[in-house]
């Protein structure tokens, strides 16, 4: 007998508030039926969400820690923690993001390449997402410097060695000498490479995209700004067709205004919603240590004791929440940039979507996108009493 779920009287995210609550009947893994007053098949169990959102799981392809964890602990138990940290905040699936270290062994990358499609008990481990090592020096905002080196096509391989199928991204530099074969490389192996942590001019950031770039890491940190004389990347990332940026849509990281700027450059298709999330994403506010060093959570915002920005403690459906309110957008849009545009990006068939056929990743939201429930794989990996 098929394992079988039913959430009963939920209302689409993507109708507007105009529809009539539908029923969905999730069998192994994928959304069998949808539907009003769908018939109970026997043995199924019946969640009742009475009249809340339904809409699909959110994707996070640019996250470091939770609940205490970080990818960088190199253990079955840390992303262990971090998959069943991140139901909780209606993410789904997720790119483990981390570091390539020249000083020392990279068992971190190795563990989170064998884990990767694996039920851990939570969130889907989709991969990796590496943030350099070919990333310029300059613009390194919280990263080691031993995690960051010259663009070479021998320490690509030693990466792909670690990594395999499972290295799904990767931050880039292209005004570094020998950034821009990398690129071909990069795409030959299906991994998206992602300008980012870069001082690249104009003419530099077009040569990235020229070669094959189409992905943005967190637009506006850690790039160089706009200046009319000296334009920096900007124009360059939005004169490309094609072009998908991550955004941090905090309000600190990126100031409101430039959320809207954003919206507005690359429309509700290009964004890309991400947490960029810390360890302590899940966990009190408070100080903790990362890399090394200690740190600040407060107000879902993480700074080095110098003040330097590191990263989020707050979960994807506030930052989704935040972006609605910044750009007066729709639900579906918000939604949309942590659901079919990251699925889109990473060519997820059968994420990002809700529909029948596709996966039941999903995720039920009262007021506010406060997450009620979190179903992955058709099994609930979250719900608030």
């Amino acid at each position: 007998m098929p394992e079988c779920l039913l959430l009963r009287n939920c209302l689409p995210y993507d109708a507007g508030g105009k529809s009539a609550p539908i029923d969905l009947l999730l069998e192994n893994g994928r959304i069998a039926k949808m539907g009003p007053r769908l018939s109970v098949p026997r043995g199924a169990n019946i969640l009742e969400a009475e009249g809340r959102v339904v809409a699909p799981g959110f994707i996070d392809v640019h996250i470091q820690g939770a609940g205490g964890a970080d990818v960088l602990d190199g253990t079955k138990d840390a992303l262990r923690t971090i998959a069943r940290t991140l139901p909780q905040f209606g993410t789904t699936s997720f790119l483990a993001t981390t570091a390539f270290h020249f000083d020392k062994a990279n068992h971190h990358l190795e563990v989170a390449a064998n884990l990767a499609g694996k039920d851990l008990g939570g969130a889907n481990l989709l991969g990796i997402h590496l943030e350099g090592p070919f990333i310029n020096p300059d613009k390194r905002g919280g990263m080691s410097p031993t995690c960051i080196g010259p663009p070479s096509s021998r320490t690509l391989a030693d990466i792909l060695q670690l990594t395999g199928d499972a290295l799904k991204m990767m931050t880039i530099a292209p005004e570094l000498d020998g950034a821009i074969p990398l690129v071909d490389e990069l795409l030959a192996k299906g991994v998206v490479p992602a300008f980012g942590h870069s001082a690249a001019t104009y003419e530099q950031a077009a040569m990235g995209f020229g070669a094959g770039i189409r992905h943005v890491t967190h637009l506006f940190n850690a790039m160089a700004p706009f200046h009319h004389r000296e334009p920096g990347p900007l124009p360059a990332i939005a004169e490309t067709g094609g072009v998908t940026v991550q955004l941090i849509a905090d309000g600190v990281h990126v100031h409101p205004a430039a959320v809207r700027l954003a919206w507005r450059l690359f429309g509700p298709r290009g964004i890309v919603c991400i947490t960029d999330g810390i360890q302590a994403l899940g966990l009190p506010e408070g100080r903790y240590v990362y890399n090394g060093r200690e740190y600040e959570a407060r107000d879902g915002i993480a700074r080095y004791l110098d003040g330097t920005l590191i990263g989020t403690a707050m979960g994807l459906n506030s930052l989704v929440r935040r972006l609605q309110v910044f750009t007066c957008c729709s639900l579906a849009q918000a939604i949309d940039t942590v659901s079919a545009n990251p699925a889109r990006l990473l060519g997820l068939a059968g994420k990002g979507e809700l529909a029948v056929g596709a996966d039941a990743d999903l995720v039920l939201l009262e007021e506010g996108l406060a997450v009620w429930a979190t179903i992955v794989g058709g099994k609930i990996r979250h719900r608030r009493d």
